[in-house]
C-alpha cells in the first residue's frame, strides 16, 4: 500500500505517551514517572509532534520493521488492540 494513502486511528488520548517505560524502545523517553517528557498532560499532546522520534511514529514503524510480516491492516489492528489495553487500564 502507497505510503501516503496509510492512516493510522489514532484517537490522541496520549495514553501511549503516558506509559513509555513500558517499552524498551521508549523508555528512554520517560521523563522519570512513566510519561514521555515530550508530552504536555494537559493539552494532551506531543511538544515535538513534527520531530517526533521514528519509535513514535507508526506508520514509520510498519515501513522499518513490519511490513514483510504482516500487512498494514493487520499491524493497525494489533495496535488498536494495544491502544485499547492502555486506555482500559
Amino acid at each position: 500500500m502507497a505510503k501516503s494513502t496509510r492512516n493510522f486511528p489514532c484517537n490522541q488520548c496520549g495514553e501511549c505517551c503516558k506509559h513509555v517505560h513500558m517499552l524498551a524502545e521508549t523508555a528512554s523517553l520517560d521523563r522519570g514517572d512513566g510519561i514521555c517528557r515530550h508530552f504536555d498532560v494537559d493539552l494532551k499532546s506531543c511538544r515535538i509532534y513534527l520531530q517526533r522520534p521514528d519509535i513514535c511514529r507508526v506508520d514509520r514503524q510498519y515501513d522499518l520493521h513490519y511490513q514483510s510480516a504482516m500487512t498494514w491492516e493487520a499491524f493497525v489492528e494489533l495496535n488498536q488492540i494495544a491502544c485499547k489495553t492502555l486506555q482500559a487500564s
